[in-house]
């Protein structure tokens, strides 16, 4: 005999789609949001719902943010001389944890993206552009590219120094190997 659990396999489905969860682990964690603590999983079903109401991207540097402005470019104490290009919002997470960054950011996830680089640049008047890209041969030549394109505004460029192990995202990367690369970057 089969159970029909639709309701159940379907929260065991959606869990699945998160990153790092596997069939097994979301049957696990659906059980015990089910049938052992029925607040907390209400609890966390507002939350998401919540933050996906309410969250959208900096309109500048692209960002998660729950305004129009993200809180790095809306505060006025961040050193706005210089930005710290990413290539994912989570990246920003990442390196604010450190705790060593003042600068901006900016999202750099597509080509598209480069005319809001570069009005970012004029706007903030901006002297350095650090690189904080996971270390791959990929991302060198993007690094490149952009350096090339923006060569006319007489910027530094630098990126994070070697500590950073090549095709591991910044996420999993420790916070001293992280602060070491974002203290020792390099100019390109």
């Amino acid at each position: 005999m089969r159970f029909y659990l639709d309701s159940f396999q379907n929260l065991v489905e959606a869990l699945t789609r998160l990153p790092a969860i596997g069939k097994k682990s979301a049957k696990n964690i659906a059980f015990e949001l089910v049938m052992r603590d029925r607040a907390a999983a209400l609890k966390l079903a507002h939350a998401i719902e919540s933050a996906v109401s309410v969250a959208r991207v900096c309109v500048c540097c692209g960002a998660l943010s729950e305004n129009e402005l993200c809180g790095v470019c809306a505060d006025e104490e961040r050193d706005r001389s210089k930005i710290c290009v990413v290539l994912s919002a989570k990246d920003i997470f990442t390196l604010e944890e450190s705790g060593l960054w003042n600068g901006l950011y900016f999202v750099y996830e597509s080509e598209e993206n480069f005319v809001k680089l570069e009005n970012m640049i004029k706007d903030r008047r901006a002297q350095e552009v650090i690189f904080a890209f996971a270390p791959s041969v990929q991302n060198d030549a993007l690094i490149y590219l952009i350096e090339e394109r923006l060569s006319p505004y007489g910027l530094i460029f630098s990126k994070i120094a070697h500590g950073v192990p090549t095709g591991v995202s910044l996420e999993n990367v420790d916070m001293i190997s992280l602060a070491r690369a974002l203290e020792g970057r390099v100019k390109i």
